[in-house]
């Protein structure tokens, strides 16, 4: 501890931190994860909650961020562990519950079937104009993404403005959302089980928003959305089909911007896409 009193060491730990992706202090000590994720499943099971050949499913909790003995940290709400095939079937439920975009937004609020949302600072549901024929989908929010509450709003969201200004567009002319709605933890990617948790929610907002058109930003939205296994420069540029709520929907994947942003040399594919969507738009 004596190190953290010498200023640049504290500052060169800090830099440390960022550089791997942590900016957001969820509690002032230290957690071990895993234990306390195996002492809550040999509780529930003691309590009869679920048999232990389910702890492997249900192990990770929401309420993985406070210890067993401790409240949560401030800001964090304490949720009963919900088992992701059970928290899947409820947000299907749910999803289908919402009649509008509005409804849909109060559901996934009220939702703590994804463990994403006790680290997250706030819901990021959705910008631009719900009734534009073009709706984009991204992956997930980042930091800036979670401060404000918005898609897409960070040096990503910036360059994605410029790019959407180049076809003559606006957020006013179009709809932004992203497949999970709350921020993973250091801007990791989702995992699988969670991308399954939110995929009803992105889709009954896509088929609520009713777009002509869909653009799919990076691998992860198009793998997502589209059930292909290609990688993004396999898949970029070629229109395929969205099947969503009895209709199909024309979708152009594209390069997400924060790809880039660190690969600023194929700008010139993501411009040919651009031209496409427009297009396709001045057809529609």
């Amino acid at each position: 501890m004596a190190l953290l009193a010498d200023p640049e060491v504290a500052a060169s730990l800090l830099r440390w931190h960022l550089d791997a992706g942590v900016d957001l202090a969820l509690d002032d000590e230290p957690h071990d994860r895993f234990a306390e994720s195996r002492e809550q499943s040999a509780r529930r099971v003691a309590l009869g909650r679920e048999s232990p050949q389910a702890q492997g499913v249900s192990g990770s909790s929401s309420n993985a961020g406070a210890g067993p003995n401790r409240p949560p940290a401030p800001g964090l709400q304490r949720a009963a562990p919900v088992a992701p095939l059970e928290a899947a079937e409820t947000a299907r439920a749910l999803a289908a519950s919402a009649r509008t975009l509005d409804e849909l937004r109060a559901v996934l609020e009220s939702f703590d079937g994804c463990s994403l949302k006790a680290t997250a600072t706030r819901l990021v549901f959705a910008d631009g104009n719900p009734e534009s024929p073009l709706m984009l989908v991204g992956e997930a929010p980042g930091g800036d993404e979670d401060r404000q509450g918005k898609p897409f709003v960070g040096r990503a969201g910036r360059l994605l403005d410029k790019m959407l200004l180049a076809i003559g567009l606006d957020r006013r002319h179009v709809y932004i959302a992203n497949i999970i709605p709350w921020r993973p933890p250091g801007n990791r990617t989702p995992t699988p089980q969670e991308t399954a948790i939110c995929l009803p929610f992105i889709q009954r907002q896509i088929e609520l928003a009713a777009p002509r058109l869909l653009v799919t930003l990076g691998a992860p939205s198009t793998q997502t959305l589209l059930g292909v296994k290609d990688g993004i420069m396999r898949s970029r540029g070629r229109w395929m089909n969205c099947s969503i709520g009895g209709r199909t929907i024309p979708t152009l994947p594209t390069l997400h911007p924060a790809y880039l942003l660190r690969q600023p040399a194929h700008k010139r594919l993501s411009w040919r896409d651009l031209l496409a969507v427009k297009k396709a738009l001045d057809a529609s």
